[in-house]
């Protein structure tokens, strides 16, 4: 009977880390888990207590820092690279089609991309090296770049 007891307080405990996200009652789940084995083979209660105690301390010491640095670095990104339309801006491109602050085509990465001069006043001229500046829905915002080199040009072609 008291294995099953650790194991609906170990249930409870992860089910309870769903709503608190801090894994922090997760570990004390865990030492349950311990605790519930402990008692399957025959373990007196206090020394229950006691693999109870130790597991979930173990773990809060040592497993939860780990996790929680690892869940940190995939949230903030750290050295990670972008991706998606955040990986655009700051591209080289090159302009496939006069791009002028109505209209334009460039190709960026190997994409075929509906362009805008970023400065209304700047006209591209096809085979044209520009840089991303942003986007907008489906739309790059470029500005001529004559700091480009070479290299970056004939990778966009």
């Amino acid at each position: 009977m008291e294995p099953l007891l650790w194991i609906v307080l170990g249930v409870v405990l992860a089910v309870a880390e769903i709503f608190t996200t801090t894994l922090f009652l997760l570990m004390f789940g865990i030492g349950a888990f311990a605790a519930a084995g402990a008692a399957a083979l025959g373990a007196p209660v206090s020394l229950q207590a006691v693999v109870f105690a130790a597991v979930s301390a173990l773990t809060l010491l040592f497993a939860r820092p780990a996790i929680r640095r690892n869940r940190q670095s995939e949230v903030s990104g750290d050295g990670e690279q972008a991706f998606g339309v955040a990986a655009i801006a700051g591209s080289a491109a090159f302009v496939l089609e006069r791009v002028d602050a109505d209209s334009g085509v460039v190709r960026i990465d190997g994409e075929i991309w509906s362009a805008r001069a970023y400065d209304a006043t700047q006209v591209m001229s096809p085979g044209e090296r520009v840089r991303v500046i942003e986007v907008k829905g489906v739309t790059a915002l470029v500005w001529r770049d004559e700091f480009t080199t070479d290299e970056q040009a004939d990778s966009e072609r």
